[in-house]
């Protein structure tokens, strides 16, 4: 993956060699992982702290699945900054709202900027998506996007709901 350091991507193992993917949804051992300020994980763990951080475990591993999945696909940047800050620089038109909603994207709270930072290097490091079933949108339930009557809806988490887009069968 573009964007992310070989000694991050370097860490990523089996279940059965690393104790850190079988406790990956534990928010206890989470908070007890070294901070990381490589960029990738910065943007990651940021977009985390800003959509997420009210969520669980769960809902936040699920934001950053969304993330990840889109900087596999050709249609998005190919960088994990790269697609956190698409479109910031257009006021309320970004792919993450807190990009571009005009606030101060300060992380203030440090157990959540923590526990953001830990899940960013966690899912940065190889771990599985098995969350949201490919998805590459949310929003939370108070929104009715437009976009989100033609995605198929792969999974809830609290008040976040994630989609992914329809299939599309072309013919030769």
């Amino acid at each position: 993956m573009r964007g992310v350091s070989s000694s991050l991507v370097s860490r990523a193992t089996t279940p059965f060699d690393n104790p850190a993917a079988i406790l990956r949804y534990d928010s206890s051992y989470l908070m007890t992982m070294p901070q990381s300020n490589e960029p990738a994980v910065q943007c990651l763990a940021e977009a985390i702290y800003h959509e997420a951080r009210g969520e669980d475990v769960y809902g936040q591993f699920a934001v950053a699945e969304v993330i990840l999945n889109r900087v596999d696909l050709p249609n998005y940047p190919d960088t994990v900054c790269g697609v956190v800050h698409q479109n910031a620089e257009h006021r309320n038109a970004c792919q993450f709202s807190y990009a571009c909603n005009g606030r101060s994207r300060a992380m203030a709270e440090g157990g959540a900027r923590r526990l953001a930072n830990a899940i960013a290097q966690v899912m940065l490091s190889g771990a599985p998506r098995e969350l949201t079933d490919g998805a590459t949108h949310f929003h939370t339930t108070g929104v009715r996007p437009r976009w989100a009557s033609t995605f198929h809806r792969t999974a809830q988490f609290g008040s976040h709901l994630f989609y992914r887009e329809p299939v599309r069968l072309t013919f030769n």
